[in-house]
């Protein structure tokens, strides 16, 4: 196709694109939680959108996501050379929507559009970081705040982060919890890894940050197995993990899965003896709302968000001391059989609705449309 040819045609289909946009870039990365929340928030705005009969959203997606959406109509491809210089996608965007504290805002800063900005968490105050690291962090965040004519965090933890540290003046700062990506119908057998034990079931990058290397010692006194997935992000730590596994003579018993299939998430899920999640720092921590709608017994780390989401039907680990994670799990364990707390559990995991939260999302597009 000719240069002039595709210019021709890009403003035909540019000029009848909604004013909104949701920059995707990060769908990129499919084994990602990012990926889930553009997917599920363009999804359901949309939705929402279409029902009230107003306008839907378009999403600046990678290549390889131009399918992705229930409305692929409103799919902008980027392309890095034509979409850099001219960008004929913003000819006609009143709103940006940058849904991510690290990654980009594409309008500049002398333009009529304005900028939605979501953060998910400042969780380099709560890491195992450098003093650089962390300043190097919180700058980049705060020239997006710069940009931005809004604000949306996804926990009230994460706001209280971001007012404490960062300079937002005096913008408009929303707490908008992520809804509750619905897990795949779970399939009679797992696709990949079949346990032959109980199990306790964990997923997230499997990395320093997620700390699922305190899990391991529950295998000593009990006869199960751990099953971790995800994302396989730091080989030393997994290396470390596995070794201290075998120190402790339940090497057999963990499983590091690395990325598994929607379907097989589900089984796991569904037939799991509990979830865990011991991480050190959480924007959201969007696997415990998914865990949730099966109403299985669930350990968290009590650091961060994650009490915010876990609320009164999870259990909590107040260090990370082998014996009180012990104690912690055999208590809970009893409790969660003696209370019958599925259901209250399941009740729990329905607060977290997408479709309250695209809704909460419009108002937000609405208020900066004014």
């Amino acid at each position: 196709m000719g240069e002039s040819h595709f210019f021709k045609n890009s403003k035909k289909i540019f000029l009848d694109m909604p004013g909104i946009i949701l920059d995707c870039d990060l769908m990129r990365y499919r084994n990602s939680g990012l990926y889930h929340y553009c997917l599920n928030l363009g999804n359901y705005v949309n939705r929402h959108l279409k029902n009230h009969g107003k306008e839907e959203i378009s999403f600046y997606v990678p290549p390889a996501e131009a399918g992705t959406f229930e409305s692929n109509k409103n799919c902008i491809v980027e392309r890095k050379w034509h979409h850099k210089l001219l960008k004929p996608f913003l000819w006609n965007c009143d709103i940006w929507h940058a849904p991510f504290q690290s990654g980009r805002i594409v309008p500049s800063v002398n333009s009529k559009t304005k900028v939605l900005l979501t953060i998910h968490d400042l969780n380099c105050l709560h890491e195992d970081t450098t003093a650089k690291q962390r300043r190097l962090s919180l700058e980049h965040t705060q020239k997006l705040i710069d940009r931005a004519d809004a604000l949306v965090c996804i926990s009230h933890h994460c706001k209280k982060d971001v007012l404490g540290n960062l300079d937002t003046a005096g913008k408009p700062v929303y707490v908008i919890h992520n809804g509750t990506h619905h897990v795949s119908n779970p399939p009679a057998t797992p696709i990949g890894y079949n346990p032959a034990k109980p199990f306790l079931f964990t997923m997230g990058y499997v990395n320093r940050k997620k700390n699922f290397h305190t899990l391991v010692p529950l295998l000593i006194k009990n006869d199960i197995e751990l099953l971790v997935a995800g994302r396989l992000d730091e080989p030393d730590y997994i290396s470390n993990m596995k070794k201290n596994a075998e120190q402790l003579g339940v090497g057999d018993r963990l499983k590091i899965l690395g990325p598994v299939p929607e379907e097989d998430k589900a089984w796991y899920f569904k037939n799991c003896m509990a979830f865990s999640l011991p991480s050190l720092a959480e924007g959201f921590g969007a696997p415990v709302v998914e865990a949730m709608a099966f109403g299985k017994p669930i350990f968290l780390s009590s650091c961060t968000s994650l009490p915010e989401i876990g609320g009164d039907v999870a259990f909590y680990f107040k260090s990370f001391d082998s014996y009180h994670m012990q104690s912690v799990f055999e208590t809970g364990m009893a409790e969660y059989q003696r209370n019958g707390l599925a259901q209250k559990i399941i009740q729990r995991g329905h607060q977290f609705s997408w479709e309250e939260k695209a809704a909460a999302y419009c108002k937000v597009y609405e208020s900066l449309a004014r």
